[in-house]
């Protein structure tokens, strides 16, 4: 009908001007969100290789925290660890972490050092990172970088939405959707560009369009409120805001510099009271906190990280190694659980190895879009101008 065709027309430019001002940050999103579609797998195996020449004595246990963390801040100068990660996986590594995002690998049977967590590598995926969120900002004007690229995030929503409905022929016939559906050889490049933009669309609207869904509360408090609401549980306050220091000072209410202290007090025991409480666990990481009446906090994975329906966090009790708390997914408020499958659904890591392909795979679809839409708007630009020029021509010759 009249009015159907004039809300496909309406439409069609929106989403041609939509891709054409957002299309360059929507390429560098997708691109290097393929680069990271397997972050934490590839620094894990990083790590084993770097580990590979460590013997595990036979029947040994792995040393208790108590062990592994002084030896760990001996040779990074003292400074104090902020973490601890141990791995179920035979010949695995402990990785000790630092303020500023410096991980250092430890033998579990002999406390000996390994060297640095890969650190060539997650220097690529920082960097990496700080391309896909912030577009390189540094700095304050990281809240520049995010605002573009949560702007952008928010028209490549709008442009799979609505992909939607212009990618699907008007006529629904065999002949149609076999032109839409399936890659074609042989094609001009006009004609090749508009079939991969409708094939890699179609196809890949669903799963992309929940990546790029995942994205917005990340950007955009709103959003994210938004999302505890529609659950029907109340946002969460924010945190205030604090400025973290680096390395193992920092300061007190009153202002004044006071140097972090690691207690080792009682993280032995609060280690094999976790352990107790959740045997299945494919990693463990214990924050042993600032004093010795701080409680102990130690979280299980029996996944990869991006799981949080395998995560739980146990809090025990320093001084009686006692479990205070313990919280798993289900535990969680139904707005909590769904902003979690948000954040991890953005990365296809809640689905594990399959969704974590199936993200990187969208993703790398979403960059051929970019670049086909594109394509077809030039193409259609230069079409235009083409039709211009021979009319003004025309009409002077007349």
């Amino acid at each position: 009908t009249i009015a159907n065709e004039s809300l496909r027309t309406g439409l069609f430019w929106v989403h041609l001007v939509t891709g054409a001002v957002a299309g360059g940050v929507i390429l560098l999103m997708s691109a290097t969100g393929v680069l990271l579609t397997y972050e934490k797998q590839m620094l894990e195996w990083a790590d084993r290789r770097q580990s590979a020449l460590v013997a595990q004595p036979a029947g040994a246990r792995p040393l208790p925290p108590a062990r592994l963390l002084p030896a760990a801040s001996a040779t990074s100068e003292g400074a104090v660890p902020t973490s601890i990660t141990m791995r179920s996986a035979a010949g695995a590594p402990a990785t000790v972490a630092f303020d500023g995002g410096r991980a250092l690998l430890v033998d579990p049977h002999t406390a000996a050092t390994l060297g640095e967590s890969s650190p060539r590598l997650r220097a690529f995926f920082r960097a990496t990172t700080n391309w896909h969120r912030w577009i390189a900002r540094e700095g304050t004007s990281r809240g520049t970088g995010r605002a573009i690229t949560g702007a952008a995030n928010l028209g490549f929503l709008f442009l799979v939405i609505s992909g939607i409905y212009l990618w699907v022929p008007r006529l629904w016939t065999r002949l149609q959707f076999t032109q839409v559906l399936w890659f074609r050889r042989g094609l001009p490049p006009k004609a090749r560009d508009f079939n991969w933009h409708n094939v890699i669309g179609i196809w890949s609207a669903v799963p992309l369009a929940i990546v790029v869904a995942g994205a917005v509360p990340i950007s955009y408090p709103w959003a994210s409120n938004l999302v505890y609401r529609v659950a029907g549980e109340a946002p969460p306050t924010p945190p205030p805001q604090v400025t973290r220091a680096g390395g193992p000072e920092s300061r007190s209410a009153a202002g004044q510099k006071e140097r972090r202290v690691l207690d080792l007090s009682g993280l032995d025991a609060a280690w094999v009271a976790a352990q107790a409480h959740a045997p299945e666990w494919r990693s463990m990481t214990m924050r042993p906190g600032d004093s010795a009446t701080a409680p102990v906090v130690v979280s299980l994975d029996a996944g990869y990280g991006g799981q949080p329906q395998l995560r739980s966090t146990i809090t025990i009790d320093r001084a009686t190694s006692a479990v205070v708390k313990a919280e798993t997914f289900d535990d969680l408020g139904p707005g909590r659980r769904a902003r979690s499958w948000l954040r991890f659904a953005h990365t296809g890591e809640y689905y594990g190895l399959a969704g974590q392909t199936i993200a990187g795979i969208v993703s790398a679809g979403g960059a051929v879009l970019v670049y086909t839409g594109i394509a077809l708007a030039l193409r259609r630009l230069w079409a235009w101008r083409r039709r211009r020029t021979h009319r003004t021509e025309a009409s002077q010759a007349a």
